[in-house]
């Protein structure tokens, strides 16, 4: 997960160049992503990275928390509400209706909705909670303690890079002046891609509730055991 988040965010800085570089990259991940092992692997990570969250939900008895690990937790339960929408509007809509994705396409529907700042906002929790993940696990190293510096910077100027790619490539389609109109049958094949977003994220963050209030009931019940 952390190599696709990765190379998207590094995808978008390709913008700062031009949208026709950013584009030529695009596809070219769709290729790698797209081949059946790299999809298994990434929908599995995705999903086993989720089943663990449930559990540390459930499980904890106190949040007294570093904190470095609050700031991981709160960045990962906020990224898949990015990932989500991201799912079903491209390899969904891929899937369903053969909506090819690209950066033309996606940020002309952001910019018509006014929905580029909350693109440019939910871009960073994913990649802040995937590099203090790896920094916890791997700060006992002094290789990682020497290189601190490095990667703090890079923890800060990949995003940077990617939000000013994501806005010189939004400058970039708003010049090529208002797109066509969509045809009915467009309309309604994006209102039903929008309909599944809106049951995904509500089921996401229903079934995160739900595990809190669960274990936080088993966490009074085994105290009072105690």
């Amino acid at each position: 997960m952390f190599a696709y988040l990765a190379g998207h965010l590094l995808n978008h800085a390709l913008g700062v160049f031009s949208l026709t570089l950013a584009e030529d990259a695009l596809k070219l991940a769709l290729i790698f992503w797209r081949n059946p092992i790299a999809s298994c692997l990434l929908y599995g990570a995705a999903a086993v990275h989720f089943v663990l969250a449930l559990w540390t939900l459930y499980s904890r008895r106190e949040w007294h928390l570093p904190l470095v690990e609050i700031v991981r937790l709160a960045a990962g339960f906020t990224f898949p509400i990015l990932l989500i929408g991201h799912a079903v509007s491209t390899r969904l809509g891929d899937t369903l209706f053969d909506l090819r994705p690209s950066y033309t396409s996606v940020i002309g529907g952001l910019v018509a909705a006014g929905a580029e700042g909350t693109q440019l906002a939910l871009l960073a929790p994913g990649w802040l909670h995937g590099c203090l993940g790896l920094w916890i696990g791997l700060r006992r190293f002094e290789a990682m303690q020497r290189a601190k510096p490095i990667l703090i910077a890079l923890v800060v100027l990949v995003p940077v890079m990617a939000a000013w790619g994501f806005v010189r490539m939004s400058g970039d389609v708003v010049a090529l002046g208002p797109r066509p109109p969509a045809s009915p049958e467009l309309l309604a094949e994006l209102m039903t891609l929008g309909a599944w977003k809106e049951r995904l994220k509500t089921w996401y963050l229903a079934t995160i509730a739900t595990v809190f209030l669960a274990g936080r009931l088993r966490a009074f019940m085994l105290t009072r055991s105690a």
